[in-house]
């Protein structure tokens, strides 16, 4: 399973996808959400909420343990995936699509470039 070459990722298993300049979707990848099996809760930070890059924002719950969230990026949470709270097996069939997280407005896009580009990220979890 190789990352998807337009996202950028963190060595904690977040993606990020770049939706406007300042603008940023987060989710968890693939082999994260392989790794955590069948996700049946998932708890997400209220909009407004400040975060700061690698904070703990939420966390996500499977049938196998409690995983915590990382914000990958400084900024405002300006919008919460409502649908993978009341389907959170949304994480597991579509990781990268209905299955995000939040949206993080940036406080300086320049952060973006501390991440992970996809041939590093599979080089971590191949590693």
């Amino acid at each position: 399973m190789s990352a998807p070459e337009e996202l950028r990722y963190t060595e904690e298993h977040e993606w990020v996808a770049t939706r406007e300049e300042t603008l940023v979707r987060v989710g968890i990848t693939e082999y994260a959400q392989d790794q955590l099996g069948d996700v049946v809760f998932v708890d997400l930070p209220e909009v407004g909420r400040q975060v700061s890059a690698g904070d703990v924002f939420g966390e996500v719950e499977s049938t196998k343990s409690v995983s915590e969230l990382f914000a990958p990026v400084d900024g405002e949470v300006v919008a919460v995936n409502d649908g993978v709270a009341d389907s959170p097996e949304l994480i597991n069939s579509d990781p990268y699509g209905e299955g995000w997280l939040i949206e993080i407005r940036l406080d300086d896009p320049s952060g973006l470039e501390a991440l992970l580009e996809a041939e590093a990220y599979d080089a971590l979890t191949k590693g």
